[in-house]
């Protein structure tokens, strides 16, 4: 089955590596918006039925200032999250490679000009060390995390995923490695596809041009365009999994909701797919930044944006980070996030130094709000009837980029995905779970695999589940 898009023309037309983005286009669509109740309802309606919203329907839910609307915009966006992902929560661990850094951000701890920040590259034993203390707690997928720095080219970076891929401690392995890096050429980006990477991701940070050379002083990072397109080279090196995001407190919150909207379009009108995955990450504190409080996003409009970043594209995955707090986690998980990372440290070398507990911002990009270990939050998981899922399967079979959105954008995930996440939870329990914690999955597991009986034949699925009890692992669909 091949996906029929149907993108929106705008007044920059969409083309491969050209720039897409007009500032007063998108100002002037939020401007125009019309949030009654009946628009309001009809564009609900609209993403339930699993259709992507233009900007300006994006912009009519941005617009709403009434309360009760704004409920059933929230409301929209629980029920969307069940139809398409249902329970399921997929977790991962950034894993920080190096912070030598030669642009000037000054919202970053690894800006060039900071001199507190203690400058680290992780060479193969170190890396391999952080990768086993995080097999050992139970990790399967990574994102490595690198700063803009001549050192850290395409070589170098593929030649850490595969420093990555080859670490094995007890029956722990890391079967995905994602990358967010700096922008690359074509060539560049070959090569690391090389290595067997599975999603590319870049942030815009901000999507307005005059507050992105407020904040990018210098480095290369400066350059707006290069940036923007940045993952139009990824898919043009037939790296077809990107991820998009926004730094959210830099300009307008509401822009940049719709900088990400008119960034999807981009990708659907040239490339005949979606992002894989959207982030949203909010300003946190960092070693000697300077950022200018205007645009703070505080809590109740980052529950709104999340939910109507999750009604605007049903079928992308979202990923709400660590950055947040456990309270602001819980909240927002429900309104449509499919992805979180669970025991993150992101100090350099962090994960298998036993004195890295306490956070140190001379030495990480800046503050996370949830330190919680990865146990502690497979147990909530599990306290809440959530499904943690480490499944690694859709790019081992081929599962990426469009054939991924083949998936996605009717709604198939939540029946597909199930049962590859129960067998990776299943491997969690027998490897590292404690006796209460396999007590809660295994029951768990029994309700959804009652809950598959509806609409498929679980008996396989059984039988997988008994082989994973037995030693068996990694098995998949």
């Amino acid at each position: 089955m091949k996906m029929i898009y149907k993108p929106q023309e705008y007044r920059i037309k969409d083309e491969r590596m050209k720039p897409f983005i007009d500032e007063a286009e998108i100002w002037e669509i939020l401007e125009e918006a019309q949030p009654t109740e009946e628009n309001v309802r009809r564009i609900i309606q609209k993403s339930l039925d699993k259709n992507r919203l233009s900007l300006q329907e994006t912009a009519v839910l941005l617009k709403v200032e009434d309360e009760k609307l704004i409920e059933e915009i929230k409301a929209g966006a629980r029920e969307l999250k069940e139809k398409v992902y249902g329970d399921r929560i997929v977790i991962f661990a950034p894993l920080y490679i190096g912070n030598k850094c030669v642009n000037n951000c000054t919202y970053c701890g690894f800006r060039a000009s900071n001199t507190k920040q203690k400058r680290t590259t992780l060479g193969h034993e170190q890396i391999s060390a952080e990768v086993k203390a995080l097999e050992d707690s139970g990790q399967k997928r990574l994102i490595l995390v690198y700063g803009e720095h001549p050192m850290y080219d395409a070589s170098f970076i593929a030649d850490s995923v595969k420093t990555v891929y080859k670490v094995k401690s007890g029956n722990g392995e890391i079967r995905r490695v994602n990358i967010n890096a700096a922008p690359l050429d074509i060539e560049g980006y070959k090569i690391v596809k090389e290595s067997g990477i599975g999603t590319y991701q870049i942030f815009q940070e901000t999507y307005h041009r005059e507050a992105y050379a407020k904040y990018h002083l210098s480095g290369k990072k400066r350059d707006f365009n290069w940036r923007l397109t940045g993952l139009d080279r990824a898919q043009e090196a037939l790296i077809d999994d990107v991820g998009i995001g926004a730094l959210f407190g830099l300009y307008d919150w509401k822009y940049e909701v719709l900088g990400l909207l008119r960034h999807v379009n981009h990708f659907e009108a040239c490339y005949n797919v979606g992002p894989h995955t959207i982030s949203f990450p909010r300003i946190k504190a960092a070693s000697d930044s300077n950022i200018d409080p205007e645009f703070e996003v505080s809590d109740k409009d980052f529950v709104r944006l999340v939910a109507i970043l999750r009604l605007a594209v049903p079928y992308t995955g979202m990923i709400l980070t660590a950055r947040e707090t456990k309270e602001i986690r819980e909240e927002v998980i429900k309104l449509g996030v499919s992805q979180i990372d669970a025991g993150t440290n992101i100090q350099l070398g962090g994960y298998s130094e036993d004195n890295a507990k306490e956070q140190k911002l001379e030495q990480e990009q800046f503050e996370i709000g949830d330190p919680r270990s990865l146990a502690e939050v497979i147990d909530e998981l599990l306290d809440k009837k959530y499904l943690p899922s480490f499944c690694t399967a859709c790019y081992r079979k081929g599962r990426t980029g469009e054939h991924f959105m083949e998936f996605s954008v009717p709604g198939f995930i939540k029946r597909f995905c199930t049962r590859n996440a129960i067998l990776t939870l299943a491997e969690y329990l027998e490897d590292y779970g404690t006796s209460e914690v396999k007590r809660k999955g295994y029951e768990l597991i029994d309700i959804k695999v009652d809950e598959l009986k509806d609409s498929q034949d679980t008996e396989d699925l059984l039988k997988r589940l008994d082989k994973v009890k037995q030693g068996e692992r990694d098995l998949y669909y």
